[in-house]
């Protein structure tokens, strides 16, 4: 296992280069987005005005506060707790983001499926996860919340958010095919065959 340290936005080889079960931290840029906003982006055509080319996006609904408008509040909203959210029902936006906004990176919790993986194989992506119950110390790692779009969609905004030293985060899912879900789900069913086996019910 190797760490590995990306300043956003990245490009195909730097995510070429990570392994499932690499630790990665992320620098300066990260995209906030949900169910809401991806379904406004890809099933009712609208557009975003961010180019989020070579970006990392977080599965996420913030809990911000409004407050006036300033050089370290230019969006207008502070953050109160920004975690993360379940990433499986959110599946059918990988390769859109991928192909369409040129997303590199999508961060979550719980891993994502198989169409996704393929999406990672063959445009060179990576699924990077946080451990759930972690919402306190992620939002440590958020600087500011530099802009937000589709803001009437809020909480579930696309967000920009700027970052310091984001992570150490687990490559759950690299763009070579290697999956921390699968391998886990893998040991799961042999280690239940071998219980089963030996209490001859197999």
């Amino acid at each position: 296992m190797t760490h590995h340290t990306l300043h956003m936005p990245c490009t195909e080889a730097d995510i070429r280069k990570l392994r499932a079960g690499d630790t990665v931290t992320l620098q300066d840029t990260l995209f906030g987005i949900r169910d809401a906003t991806q379904i406004h982006m890809f099933d009712r055509g609208r557009r975003t005005r961010f180019d989020l080319r070579g970006h990392a996006v977080i599965h996420t609904a913030p809990n911000v506060r409004k407050v006036e408008r300033s050089g370290t509040n230019q969006a207008g909203y502070e953050a109160v707790c920004i975690g993360t959210t379940t990433s499986d029902r959110m599946e059918r936006f990988t390769r859109p983001l991928m192909e369409r906004e040129g997303v590199r990176i999508i961060i979550g919790k719980g891993g994502l499926r198989e169409d996704s993986a393929k999406a990672f194989q063959e445009l060179g992506g990576c699924y990077l996860a946080v451990i759930g119950g972690a919402a306190a110390l992620e939002t440590t790692w958020i600087a500011a919340i530099e802009d937000v779009d589709l803001d009437d969609l809020n909480p579930e905004s696309l967000w920009r958010f700027a970052i310091q030293d984001f992570g150490p985060l687990i490559v759950g899912m690299d763009s070579h095919g290697g999956s921390l879900y699968r391998d886990v789900q893998r040991d799961v069913e042999a280690r239940r065959a071998a219980v089963l086996a030996k209490l001859g019910a197999a």
